[in-house]
């Protein structure tokens, strides 16, 4: 049985010597399985696609596609473009093992708008998460990924817990947080290496970060929210989650892809380290 169900593609990323694998699902569940979670997957990939070592313990579920989604993303002083050069099938509600939506915690984590609002509303005994970028994405011929109001919203956070996004995913528009925020139980709003904001019990906290040095920040936010996620269901605490989360996504940016997501004894390490201002 697993105990932290998470849907959305496993993705390819295209990297200098073919691709790697990457998506919300990936890192999340990389995040969740090694935090000690017995961890699913429900996604849709071609049936040429071989799951990696990297993913090993993970219960994963696919569904066949004829494609599997596949991005390129490419960072220039400090800013991501990003291109969708494949897309596999939307995932299905009906995709989703019987036995696994009895899962405690389920995390929503669409990466090319393939989970729609049904999803929101079929675990009412869990602690539901999102991120939404899947959702605050569009593109064109040109495969360029530009960002889209995500119109799902109001749809899908009245019937989840948290919300997790980034700065960057508001492009400018704080507004949008504070919107967000009134529509579901807790928001936080992730800042890098500053840390984050939570909005939860009537309050916005800011929650610093610890330092890392950067070496490659794909999958940071995924990372801190399946960390967040965990910890939540653990002591009921938003603030306490977010320090919890924080630390454990210094990890991952210190290293390319999943190769630096810590385990549970190096979190906790980190978090005995004293605060050096």
């Amino acid at each position: 049985m697993i105990d932290f169900l998470i849907i959305g593609h496993i993705v390819q990323d295209v990297v200098p010597n073919g691709f790697t694998v990457g998506g919300t699902a990936t890192y999340m569940g990389t995040t969740v399985r090694n935090l000690g979670r017995k961890t699913g997957i429900v996604t849709r990939l071609a049936p040429d696609f071989v799951i990696p070592d990297v993913l090993h313990d993970i219960a994963i579920h696919r569904v066949a596609s004829a494609r599997t989604t596949t991005f390129h993303n490419i960072y220039k002083d400090g800013r991501r473009t990003q291109f969708l050069l494949a897309r596999a099938d939307d995932i299905q509600p009906d995709d989703i093992p019987l036995e696994w939506r009895a899962a405690p915690i389920v995390h929503l984590g669409p990466l090319a708008r393939e989970v729609d609002a049904r999803f929101a509303t079929l675990f009412p005994h869990a602690l539901v998460g999102v991120t939404p970028q899947g959702w605050m994405r569009e593109w064109d011929d040109t495969q360029r990924i530009r960002a889209r109001v995500w119109e799902e919203a109001r749809d899908i956070l009245p019937h989840v817990d948290v919300l997790v996004l980034s700065e960057e995913d508001l492009n400018g528009n704080r507004e949008l947080m504070d919107e967000y925020a009134a529509l579901t139980r807790i928001a936080v709003m992730t800042q890098g290496a500053k840390g984050c904001v939570v909005f939860a019990e009537g309050r916005a906290k800011h929650v610093p970060g610890f330092p890392a040095v950067e070496v490659d920040p794909t999958g940071a936010g995924d990372v801190f929210a399946g960390a967040f996620l965990v910890r939540l269901h653990e002591t009921s605490d938003p603030f306490e989650a977010a320090r919890f989360a924080n630390a454990t996504a210094s990890f991952c940016v210190e290293g390319p892809g999943v190769t630096t997501i810590p385990t549970r004894a190096q979190v906790e390490e980190r978090l005995a380290r004293p605060r050096i201002f």
